[in-house]
């Protein structure tokens, strides 16, 4: 069998908020309940499991792999809400996306502070 990742817990403060966030961004289903988890199913198998604390959260980086076409609808969505963007994770260009590998690339947060990312190219791909 290979090695595969199945799922991974994301800590929040409201998961249907935080799930619900998620979810409405990249255009997936609404998240449905496991036990004590709130859960976002992606296409590739992986689910991204919210649970709620009252500790502090450390923020975390989630990237994901798109098309092109999953890009426009997921930016202009970004941009709709009004979210703020940047092309980098050090979050110095603001307002930005980056161009890696010649694909598109961009950052936001989460309402938990989590740094999300979506990508058309996996890095080391390309140009």
């Amino acid at each position: 069998m290979s090695v595969q990742l199945n799922h991974t817990i994301v800590w929040c403060r409201d998961q249907q908020k935080s799930a619900s966030f998620l979810a409405d961004i990249l255009g997936q289903q609404e998240p449905t309940r496991f036990g004590p988890f709130l859960v976002v199913e992606l296409a590739n198998g992986v689910s991204l499991d919210y649970h709620e604390t009252g500790r502090e959260i450390r923020p975390q980086h989630y990237a994901f792999l798109i098309s092109e076409a999953e890009f426009d609808q997921i930016f202009g969505r970004i941009r709709a809400q009004g979210i703020r963007h940047w092309a980098d994770p050090g979050q110095t260009r603001a307002g930005e996306i980056n161009r890696n590998d010649g694909g598109r690339g961009v950052y936001f947060e989460d309402p938990d502070g989590h740094l999300l990312e979506v990508i058309t190219r996996p890095y080391g791909s390309g140009v």
